[in-house]
């Protein structure tokens, strides 16, 4: 039987059309397979298990797992180099964190140019940082006691930190930049050790994450002078702010998700969408709470407006500081 000549037509059209309506149906489901977590620091850490967590939820809500891939070394650097070569197709994430802002300044030569190399994704929590001292070493009990009493004795006052461009070293040399001590930074190979020190008295004064250090508050250990952030922190919250006494001062450890440049903006917009939906779920508050952490819900945009803003605050602080990776 003949079929006239557009009729034919229009029917070959749709016979070639059909076959590729599945393709494109298919490609537009996200996630289809596993997602991979590139997390820059050692399993078990606070970094981790916040991966984790959140990688859980996003495995029950997206229906695909999202598995965590532990990649520590180089201040972070090893597993961002892992996520700017992988394929921007949503399925190769970076766990981001507050070292990633330092790095863009502390490390001359990166084979990445980090706001150009990874989309904000979604932001998870930030974690605010204590300035702390050894009571039987520092008898300031006050942040201007600390000042008068390094004023007084430059020098002569040893900063822990858990190394070279931490968020511990930085915070304290913010603080140095701030209010014109000076104090000798004293590096080691993460907080354990420099939280041993501290306590025996060797070191004097230390910029810790809260996790660490609140139970050697609690327990008289430690003395707390002040939190890092610009509002008090849940976990200490009789405890001022180092801005009530050095007016601007800010500093916190946070962590957030990337991707590959040129990821879809509708992956990124999914995941946003569900990371966020996750922090607002209390049962996640809660976990992150006993992290010291609070919720940072923002949209990349957001994100991406934060990590530019961090990463020139501390490029300010390490060229006044001079501070070089060793």
């Amino acid at each position: 039987m003949k079929l006239p000549r557009r009729r034919f037509l229009h029917l070959a059209a749709g016979a070639t059309v059909l076959p590729a309506l599945p393709r494109i149906a298919r490609a537009q489901v996200y996630p289809s397979r596993p997602v991979r977590v590139i997390v820059g620091q050692a399993a078990g850490s606070g970094s981790d298990i916040a991966a984790r967590l959140l990688g859980q939820r996003l495995s029950e809500r997206l229906g695909q797992p999202f598995i965590i891939e532990n990649r520590p070394g180089a201040n972070n650097n090893i597993a961002t180099e892992a996520v700017v070569r992988a394929p921007a197709d949503g399925y190769t994430l970076l766990l981001v964190n507050a070292s990633n802002a330092v790095n863009a300044t502390f490390y001359e030569k990166l084979s990445f140019v980090f706001l150009r190399a990874i989309a904000p994704v979604a932001g998870i929590f930030r974690v605010p940082q204590v300035m702390e001292v050894n009571p039987s070493s520092i008898p300031a009990k006050t942040v201007p006691e600390f000042i008068a009493f390094a004023k007084a004795n430059p020098g002569k006052v040893n900063m822990a930190s858990a190394g070279t461009g931490s968020v511990h070293h930085v915070a304290g040399e913010l603080f140095k930049f701030m209010t014109g001590i000076d104090m000798v930074h004293v590096p080691y190979r993460g907080t354990t050790p420099a939280l041993t020190d501290l306590l025996a008295g060797q070191a004097q004064v230390m910029f810790d994450v809260t996790p660490s250090s609140t139970p050697h508050i609690r327990a008289g250990r430690l003395r707390a002078l002040a939190v890092t952030t610009a509002t008090r922190a849940d976990v200490l919250p009789e405890i001022p702010i180092i801005g009530d006494f050095v007016p601007g001062y800010e500093a916190s450890a946070w962590l957030g998700f990337g991707a590959p440049k040129d990821t879809p903006t509708a992956i990124v917009g999914t995941l946003n969408k569900e990371v966020n939906a996750a922090l607002a779920d209390p049962m996640i508050k809660a976990r992150i709470a006993d992290l010291g952490g609070t919720p940072l819900a923002l949209s990349p945009s957001d994100f991406g407006k934060f990590i530019a803003d961090e990463t020139a605050k501390w490029a300010k602080v390490i060229k006044f500081a001079g501070i070089k990776a060793e």
